[in-house]
């Protein structure tokens, strides 16, 4: 299992930003797949998940609304889109394969919230 993330900066609150993951070494469209984070000096928050087939999403109360989940099963590629972003989102976002915080995840790409 490989998955590498790509796409965090530095944003103002109110921004937006678009990450992505990129999975290799297992069938990515039989997976469900999640994005975890963790702010500094906290533990592993999981933030959300998508169904294999794309058809579902779950998230946490305090992203929704904010951050949409997505897959393209043809690229293999996970995505979270994530808007008007407050202060408390900073944290290195993970993608992790299945459900939860548990799975296999990449080297995490950070995301800093300031003004």
């Amino acid at each position: 299992v490989q998955l590498v993330e790509s796409g965090g900066g530095q944003v103002q609150p109110g921004g937006s930003l678009r990450l992505s993951c990129v999975a290799s070494g297992f069938t990515f469209s039989l997976y469900a797949m999640s994005w975890v984070r963790q702010a500094p000096g906290k533990g592993l928050e999981w933030v959300g998940s998508i169904l294999q087939d794309g058809s579902d999403t779950y998230s946490i109360e305090s992203v929704k609304g904010r951050f949409d989940i997505s897959r393209d099963n043809a690229r293999n590629t996970l995505y979270l889109q994530m808007n008007n972003l407050k202060i408390e989102d900073t944290a290195v976002y993970y993608c992790s394969q299945n459900v939860g915080t548990t799975g296999p995840r990449g080297p995490g790409t950070q995301v800093t919230v300031t003004s």
